[in-house]
């Protein structure tokens, strides 16, 4: 279903965890926001985001992940 390609970073602090990959869905190159709490060594709750990479109408040549 998910293709990752590219982890471009992971942040952390506390029991928090986040993740910012780029990877193809249903045939489009997508971003993937995945947020992750743990508690005991394990992860427990997860919230995603997947977003299209735009690729016209930009207005500069600043990527989704250029941070």
């Amino acid at each position: 279903m998910f293709q990752y390609t590219k982890i471009h970073k992971v942040l952390g602090e506390g029991n928090f965890v986040l993740t910012v990959s780029e990877g193809q869905w249903n045939g489009r190159t997508n971003v993937f926001y995945d947020l992750l709490r743990f508690e005991g060594g394990k992860a427990v709750e997860h919230w995603d985001v997947i977003q299209a990479v735009p690729t016209e109408g930009l207005a500069n040549q600043n990527t989704m992940f250029g941070f």
